[in-house]
């Protein structure tokens, strides 16, 4: 069954008809009002959540369908200890589409694998955000224009923060693009997107620290805020937390074409007075998140009726290897296969599938 669980899970070519369905959504709302009536999504969060649950219901109820699902892990029978691919099995016999948030690392994947209606990952710990991406590139997409020639400036938590990976990932397709790497020492890009998505697509970036040099080339500014959820030390959270604060005056260095995006929710790193800056597109892109849904429940849907055979994953090592990262999935489901894939032959260098973790292998 297809799923969205990875933004490269789709080519640009299915990227670009998802925008362009959005756009139709947006435009004529009343073409789509009864386009999934009898259909039901179920909603999963495991881990709260605002914008991106009442997003997805919003999606499904504007495309005349029914939401059933709960929003935080101790009113599920996950509290009783019920596995992920369990619920998924579940969950197949009541509803026509789920939308899984997890804080497990790989849990989305492993429901895919287990259930028979299409899987969309809704954010999983801090390794993927498909559809806060989607919503990225159609806001991008409509602000300025293309999702090519662009410098795109990323602010904040880029060790921890899915959702600038995603963006990273998905914009790693298209051409002319630089990215800006802004952040703390101790929140820098992790090196294996670096050299995955970066390097291996071609693409210009450079690190800095300031957010006042880097902002006047920029096309784009994506801020993020520092997530004290994915921290383990309180003491770092704290020290970190404030690095970063765009404000009006900030705001002065920046193009008059220049768009600032956020996923939301904010703290305080972009001051309120931002807000009514035309440049501001960050409740927009909110909107836009609702319309990218909407065209990706419509496709997923439509390709459930006639599902193809997935492909086993190619060049990979099964319980050969025992995954370290203890945010995984793999480390609470029972019984789960331990399956790590090959990304350097050369070198030796596998990933964990459900979330990435590096082993490295002798190689001869």
């Amino acid at each position: 069954m297809r799923s969205l669980i990875d933004i490269v899970d789709f080519s640009v070519e299915e990227l670009q008809q998802l925008m362009d369905t959005a756009c139709d959504i947006s435009a004529h709302p009343e073409k789509y009002q009864d386009a999934c009536r009898h259909k039901k999504l179920a909603t999963l969060f495991f881990e709260p959540s605002t914008r991106t649950r009442l997003s997805f219901e919003a999606a499904m109820l504007e495309l005349g369908g029914s939401v059933i699902g709960f929003s935080e892990a101790g009113s599920s029978s996950a509290a009783k200890g019920e596995s992920v691919s369990d619920t998924a099995m579940m969950i197949s016999c009541y509803a026509d589409i789920m939308a899984m948030r997890h804080p497990k690392e790989g849990a989305p994947y492993v429901a895919s694998r287990a259930a028979t209606i299409p899987v969309i990952n809704a954010g999983d710990g801090g390794h993927c955000h498909p559809t806060q991406t989607l919503a990225d590139l159609l806001t991008i997409y409509r602000e300025n224009g293309r999702l090519d020639n662009l410098t795109v400036g990323c602010c904040g938590d880029l060790k921890y923060g899915r959702t600038v990976h995603s963006l990273i990932s998905a914009l790693g397709r298209y051409k002319n693009i630089k990215i800006v790497l802004i952040s703390p020492e101790e929140l820098r890009l992790p090196k294996y997107v670096k050299y995955e998505v970066l390097d291996k697509n071609g693409m210009e970036y450079v690190e800095m620290t300031s957010l006042e040099e880097a902002i006047p080339e920029l096309d784009v500014l994506y801020m993020t805020r520092i997530q004290r959820e994915r921290f383990d030390s309180f003491d770092e959270y704290e020290r970190l937390k404030d690095s970063y604060i765009l404000t009006a005056e900030k705001m002065k260095l920046a193009k008059e074409t220049m768009r600032v995006l956020h996923p939301l929710p904010r703290v305080n790193e972009i001051s309120v007075k931002v807000d009514s800056d035309p440049r501001a597109a960050y409740f927009r892109q909110a909107l836009n998140g609702k319309f990218m849904r909407m065209a990706l429940i419509l496709k997923l849907l439509e390709e459930a009726k006639d599902p193809q055979k997935e492909a086993a994953p190619a060049n990979v090592l099964v319980n050969e290897l025992i995954c370290d990262n203890p945010k995984c999935i793999s480390s609470t489901e029972q019984e789960l296969d331990h399956i790590f894939k090959c990304v350097s032959p050369e070198n030796g260098i596998y990933r964990c599938i459900y979330c990435e973790a590096k082993k490295k292998v002798p190689v001869g």
